[in-house]
């Protein structure tokens, strides 16, 4: 399945009742070859308007994080969410609307194929790292799947909330930094002209 089909395909989904609500689905974005993909929990309200990821504080936020370490969204990162379509009122997604909604998070990280996954809160990182993790307690490790590097930082959401988080998250920044020159350091790499 191409990327526009797989876009395309998630846009009609009505596997879980959160379609019901939704303004547009947030499919993903970034550079889709990237070897760096950043996973959040899901949308919301702003980024169920725009259909893009992280947008708004949260969203610019996440971009300054990023520049921290010489990441863009534009260039060599690849951003999606775990649920593509709002919870009402921003809750947490649900085991069964996680569940229905995973393969289409599959799909993407088969075609992205990254080497280094930046899971974005305790959500994400349980769902995609380990059921176990607890991200006061495992933010900045690191986890190793086929060949996979896998890691999970405070929610931008969460580093509004809690600003005594922000070191220990620069901290986690630096590491995945290091991770990604060791592991993958093409990211980089200027762009061609």
């Amino acid at each position: 399945m191409t990327w526009e089909e797989l876009e395309l395909s998630c846009g009609m989904c009505k596997k879980c009742a959160l379609y019901e609500t939704r303004t547009k689905p947030v499919f993903g974005v970034g550079n889709r070859e990237a070897d760096v993909m950043l996973i959040g929990e899901g949308p919301g309200e702003r980024e169920d308007l725009t259909g893009e990821p992280f947008v708004g504080r949260g969203g610019k936020l996440l971009d300054d994080m990023l520049e921290i370490i010489g990441l863009s969204r534009s260039s060599n990162v690849y951003i999606a969410n775990i649920v593509k379509c709002r919870p009402p009122s921003n809750r947490d997604p649900l085991n069964t609307e996680q569940s229905a909604c995973i393969d289409w998070l599959r799909r993407q990280f088969a075609l992205v194929k990254p080497k280094i996954v930046v899971c974005l809160g305790r959500i994400a990182a349980g769902r995609v790292i380990t059921e176990e993790f607890k991200i006061t307690r495992d933010h900045g490790k690191w986890y190793e799947k086929n060949g996979v590097w896998f890691t999970a930082l405070f929610h931008p959401a969460a580093l509004l909330r809690d600003p005594n988080r922000r070191p220990e998250t620069f901290g986690d920044l630096k590491e995945i930094e290091r991770k990604i020159r060791e592991v993958c350091p093409a990211t980089y790499a200027p762009a061609a002209e």
